[in-house]
């Protein structure tokens, strides 16, 4: 019987770790993801949205600005499952 509740357990969290993206483990149960974003763009702002999506809003990048790389942690409430997401320009 143990060895069937064992078996299942492992069956179920697979399923579950597998059946979500990068960001939304990130997101809902803490960890990292990178983002590169599209060649030229320049990074004004970045939110998650309720469903787990992750927003960003880019412009063109102007003569003479350097590529950034930012970090988009989040803080909770009890300091535990705390996500990050690395956004990284590119010339």
């Amino acid at each position: 019987m143990k060895k069937l509740l064992f078996a299942l357990v492992c069956i179920c969290s697979l399923v579950f770790i597998t059946g979500c993206t990068e960001q939304e483990r990130a997101k809902d149960f803490g960890g990292a993801t990178t983002v590169t974003l599209p060649k030229g763009q320049k990074l004004v702002n970045v939110t998650w949205k309720q469903e787990g999506n992750l927003w960003y809003l880019v412009r063109p990048m102007r003569a003479g600005e350097v590529a950034e790389t930012y970090q988009f942690k989040e803080s909770s409430s009890f300091g535990v499952m705390e996500g990050q997401v690395t956004l990284t320009e590119t010339r």
